[in-house]
Formats: C-alpha cells, structure tokens, sequence
C-alpha cells in the first residue's frame, strides 16, 4: 500500500517538515522530495538566489510548476513544501485534488521562532527582521496562512512531541 502513497506535508518554516518527511519515507520504503530542492535542481540556483535574481512571483510560479509536475508523474513518494506553498495560486486545490493525504505539521508561534531563529539568514522571507521582530513576524504571517494550512486532509500538533513521535502518528494515519 505504501508503495503508492503520495504524502504531502504542509506547514510554516522550519515545522519539521524536510526532517518528518526524511524519516517517515525511510519507515515506509518510499522516495522523500523536498519540492524547494527540486526547484532549485530546475533553476540551478538556490532559494536565496532566486528570490534575490528573479524575485518572488518567478519562484511563486516556478514553485507551482513543479508542484504539478511531481504530484502528476510520481506515486509512493512523501512531499515536504515550502512554507508558502500552499497559499498561492491554486496550489492547495491542486494538493487537495490529487491526494487525500495532506498533513499540517503545526506548532505554535513560540516554537517556530526559536527554531526559526537558529538559521534566520537561509530563509528569505525572514533574514533581515530583527530577532526582536521575529515574533510579531511569524505571528502574523502565520495568521494569514493558517486557512491554506487548516485545508489539509489531518493536522498534526508538534510543539512538543520528538520527531519520532510525529512521524508515528503520521503512520498511524496513513496506514
């Protein structure tokens, strides 16, 4: 069964979404894709890059080319978004339609500052706010992406769970 999952994990930077995805695809002996990695194996640049040289709306556009591409042509994978994925264009009515097992990985605006915090300058959405700042940031921006992140088909509380025990519940829902 596992073999023809397509598992899309959504939620706001540094979630656990890359790290969840890693583990809960080696448990279940399917692929693990990180969409930013394959856009930028597309652009043959880096997020940093391509926002810097082309701006949002290209990355926004390629972002969502991609998206399609691997939920058209791949089955028995485990898909980690980026954090805005899901809110622009249609990408969460394409999630929706083409699989039943999308999961909100969703934790509190205190837990996502501090692990945002530790690796603020490889993010491009917050590597010029001041740590000061970030709170309000995240708290924001969170409030303004939660109705795309409430869409998904399960939502998954992490603030205080290890990934082991989000990744077992992640199972237990799938299989």
């Amino acid at each position: 069964m596992a073999k023809n999952l397509k598992v899309v994990l959504l939620g706001y930077m540094a979630s656990g979404k890359s790290t969840v995805g890693r583990v809960l695809a080696e448990r279940l002996g399917i692929d693990f894709i990180d969409l930013d990695d394959e856009i930028q194996k597309n652009v043959n640049k880096s997020i940093p890059q391509i926002f810097t040289e082309k701006g949002e709306l290209f990355f926004r556009k390629k972002e969502s080319e991609v998206l399609n591409t691997i939920l058209d042509r791949k089955v028995g994978f485990v898909l980690s978004l980026g954090g805005g994925t899901p809110c622009y264009g249609n990408n969460m009515d394409v999630i929706s339609s083409k699989t039943q097992n999308s999961i909100y990985l969703k934790l509190n605006v205190g837990s996502l500052v501090n692990r945002i915090a530790a690796h603020r300058e490889q993010r491009p959405l917050v590597a010029k706010i001041s740590p000061d700042d970030l709170p309000e940031f995240v708290g924001k921006h969170l409030f303004e992406r939660a109705p795309f992140y409430l869409r998904a088909n399960h939502t998954i509380t992490c603030d205080t769970k290890t990934i082991d025990e989000v990744v077992n519940e992640v199972a237990a829902i799938l299989l």
